[in-house]
């Protein structure tokens, strides 16, 4: 089981998110909800460290295990609300529709 766990501030802004663990939906290269997880936290986490005013704060890369902290300038504010957005819906969206391999738990701070 994928789980996904994220924080967002009280102004709707993503903080940090984390995804663990390995979904088991298919064979090793074939699995769907760990390709569908795996692109969107790293697309989302290269989108942001390449964004000026915006800082990622990443564990090392380990098999089964991502984090990241995201930091901002107030100026930032509205690109980061954006793409928090777009990467925390994506990942509802695997979620939900793959409950059995896949859950997710949003903090609100």
């Amino acid at each position: 089981m994928i789980e996904i766990k994220a924080i967002v501030d009280e102004e709707g802004l993503l903080r940090a998110c984390g995804v663990t663990g390995h979904a088991g939906a298919g064979p090793k290269g074939g699995d769907i909800v760990c390709a569908a997880v795996s692109v969107l936290a790293r697309t989302g986490a290269e989108v942001l460290s390449n964004r000026t005013g915006i800082r990622v704060l990443q564990e090392a890369p380990q098999r089964g295990v991502f984090w990241m902290e995201i930091d901002c300038a107030p100026k930032e504010k509205d690109f980061l609300f954006g793409a928090g957005t777009f990467l925390l819906e994506g990942l509802k969206s695997v979620s939900q529709e793959y409950p059995d391999y896949c859950s997710m738990t949003i903090w609100r701070n």
